[in-house]
C-alpha cells in the first residue's frame, strides 16, 4: 500500500479498517519511513508542529491491591518501588505549580490502587479546587475504577480530564489481570465520557500479545470515545510477572504509534511509558505520529529528562504547545 496516498484518503474522512491497520503492523523495516511520512501527514493536518507536555505526579505509591502483571506497584510483584499513602493538598498544589513551571499544559495527578477511597478523594478535589484558583494548567487525574457519584464529584471540584487505560484488547486482558475486568476498565471510561470529563484511555503494548490485540485495542479506544490516547511500550520491571519479556524494537514501537495515528487521526496520541526505553535514540521519530508526551519521567521511573526532551523536540523543528493562548 502506498501510506501518504492512504493518510489523503483518512483526511478525507475514510478511517483505516482493521485489515489494514494490522497490514501497517505487518510491514517491513523498509516501509518504515514512508508509513512515518503518511502518520505525519495526519498529524500535521491536525496539530501542525507542536507538540503537548504532560507531568505526571504519583502521588500514592504501591500499597494496591490488584495483580496486573506489568505493573511494579502490584500487590503480586516483589520490587523496590517506593510505598506511601496519598500526599497532602499543598503536595498536590505544589506538584501543579512545578508542573506549571515546566510549561505542561495538563498536570496529571495518579494513584495506587483498584478505586479511590472516600477521604482520598476529598484531598483530590480540594487539592484541584485550589489549583484552579491559583494555577493555569488543566488537570487529569487517574484514580482507578470510579463510581458515577465520585466522576460527578471530580468534575465538580474542577477535573478536566479523567484517566484510565484501557491497556490491552478484551481479548487478552485476563493473561495480564485477574483481579479486576476488561469490563471494568470500558465501564469506568463510559462513566467518565458521561459525567462531561475527558477520558485519557490508551494502554500498553509489549506483553505478549498479537499483533491483531493491538489492532483491536485501537478500534476499542475509538468505541469509548477516547480524547487523548497514551501508547505505553513495556519496559520490563524486575520483580514483576513480565520482567523478563524483551522489549519491543524501536520499529515496533513506531508502526505502532502510526497505526494509532490512522485510528485516531485527530486525537491527541501520546508517546508515553518506555519511550526512552524502547526508541533510544530514535524516539524522535515518534513525534511525526504522536503530538504529546510525558516530560520528567513516569510514575516509578525516570525519563531522559526536562531539558533532554526540550531540546529534542526543538532539534526536530517541533515546538511546545503555547496552550495559554488558544
Amino acid at each position: 500500500m502506498f501510506w501518504p496516498e492512504r493518510a489523503r484518503r483518512t483526511l478525507q474522512g475514510t478511517i483505516l479498517s482493521r485489515d489494514e491497520a494490522l497490514e501497517l503492523l505487518m510491514s517491513t523495516d523498509d516501509d518504515l519511513l514512508d508509513i512515518l511520512q503518511a502518520a505525519f501527514i495526519i498529524r500535521r493536518h491536525f496539530f501542525g508542529r507542536s507538540v503537548t507536555i504532560h507531568v505526571i505526579k504519583n502521588v500514592k505509591s504501591g500499597l494496591c491491591s490488584e495483580d496486573c502483571a506489568f505493573c511494579s506497584q502490584a500487590g503480586s510483584a516483589h520490587t523496590d518501588s517506593p510505598q506511601y499513602t496519598l500526599q497532602t493538598v499543598e503536595d498536590l498544589v505544589e506538584g501543579a505549580r512545578d508542573a506549571h513551571r515546566l510549561k505542561a499544559m495538563r498536570y496529571c495527578i495518579v494513584t495506587s490502587g483498584k478505586a479511590p477511597e472516600p477521604e482520598e478523594l476529598d484531598i483530590i478535589c480540594e487539592a484541584t479546587r485550589q489549583i484552579k484558583k491559583e494555577v493555569p494548567i488543566q488537570i487529569c487525574t487517574s484514580l482507578g475504577i470510579l463510581t458515577v457519584g465520585q466522576s460527578l464529584k471530580l468534575k465538580k471540584a474542577g477535573v478536566d480530564r479523567f484517566n484510565h487505560n484501557l491497556e490491552a484488547s478484551e481479548r487478552f486482558y485476563p493473561s495480564i489481570c485477574t483481579t479486576h475486568s476488561y469490563a471494568d476498565r470500558k465501564r469506568t471510561a463510559e462513566i467518565v465520557k458521561a459525567s462531561g470529563m475527558e477520558l485519557c484511555s490508551g494502554g500498553l503494548i509489549g506483553m505478549g500479545e498479537s499483533l491483531e490485540d493491538r489492532v483491536e485495542m485501537a478500534f476499542a479506544l475509538r468505541e469509548v470515545e477516547a480524547d487523548s490516547i497514551p501508547l505505553n511500550f513495556l519496559d520490563p520491571r524486575p520483580g514483576t510477572v513480565l520482567e523478563n519479556f524483551t522489549k519491543l524494537t524501536p520499529a515496533d514501537c513506531l508502526r505502532a504509534l502510526a497505526m494509532f495515528r490512522f485510528v485516531h487521526p485527530d486525537k491527541e496520541i501520546r508517546v508515553a511509558g518506555g519511550r526512552e526505553a524502547c526508541l533510544g535514540s530514535m524516539q524522535v521519530l515518534s513525534l511525526y505520529a504522536a503530538n504529546s508526551i510525558f516530560t520528567k519521567g513516569y510514575l516509578t521511573t525516570p525519563g531522559q529528562g526536562y531539558e533532554e526532551d526540550m531540546d529534542m523536540i526543538a532539534k526536530a523543528g517541533f515546538h511546545v504547545t503555547d496552550w495559554t493562548a488558544a
